[in-house]
């Protein structure tokens, strides 16, 4: 659209006219108030890392443990994991099984961090845009603190662990904390995730909601979107997501 432009007087010189300049106001792209990221599975891929310490841990009380008992516990909270490990044999308290698993995974990560493909390049790329962060995992902060350390730089602004929450994933409770420690509104942050339990609980908090599948399929619905990697994404691209989403849900 261009101005328009006014008549001139009898005699008066008429006013310059610049051709292809738009004078009312663009739309302004929304940006998003922060990006909330799950940490297993969508940041490292440390499930098989937990995988081998269900099955040591269960395997030590005489139970059996396969692949498909570690799927089935992907994205869970560790308290209710740990009912799951108490029902297949292990006698020990809740409080205890957290903290072994936990030892056990650390050890493994601090012998190699499995980063996701292009995660830590998108947490980077966010980074310099000066785009807040939280990190919102079910492990125990320890663990989530760990894991943030090693990335080489101060990627997320607030961590919200597993044992910082009374309410796991699938509840919205994880992310709706990590809003309010941020000073943001859930309804404006993006969040991505890899499993069941994750994706409904970011969708559930309000959040435009990124699916990363890994171990466990996804889904696809109108309440999410599913990304295949995060390999090559940056800030534009999440911007430019979160504008369609909003432009979508406003129709």
């Amino acid at each position: 659209m261009y101005s328009r432009i006014e008549p001139t007087a009898p005699g008066a010189e008429p006013p310059p006219v610049l051709l292809g300049i738009v004078t009312e106001p663009s739309l302004t792209t929304p940006i998003p108030a922060a990006v909330l990221w799950d940490m297993d599975g969508t940041l490292v891929d440390t499930e098989p890392y937990w995988m081998v310490a269900e099955t040591e841990l269960i395997g030590s009380f005489g139970g059996e443990w396969t692949r498909e008992d570690g799927l089935g516990v992907v994205g869970m909270g560790l308290w209710d994991a740990a009912v799951v490990f108490q029902a297949r044999g292990v006698d020990l308290p809740a409080d205890d099984i957290i903290e072994w698993m936990t030892t056990r995974v650390l050890e493994q990560v601090k012998a190699e961090v499995p980063w996701r493909p292009g995660a830590r390049e998108l947490l980077a790329d966010l980074k310099r845009e000066e785009m807040p962060t939280a990190l919102v995992t079910m492990s125990v902060r320890r663990m989530a603190e760990t894991i943030a350390g090693a990335i080489g730089f101060d990627a997320f602004d607030v961590i919200v662990g597993g044992d910082d929450v009374e309410l796991a994933k699938p509840h919205p409770a994880p992310y709706l904390h990590a809003a309010g420690l941020l000073g943001v509104d859930i309804l404006q942050c993006v969040a991505i995730e890899d499993s069941v339990p994750g994706l409904a609980s970011a969708i559930a908090s309000g959040a435009v909601t990124i699916g990363v599948p890994l171990h466990a399929p996804l889904d696809p619905g109108p309440t999410h979107t599913l990304w295949e990697s995060l390999a090559g994404i940056t800030h534009a691209d999440i911007v430019g997501h979160f504008a369609q989403a909003k432009a979508v849900a406003s129709l």
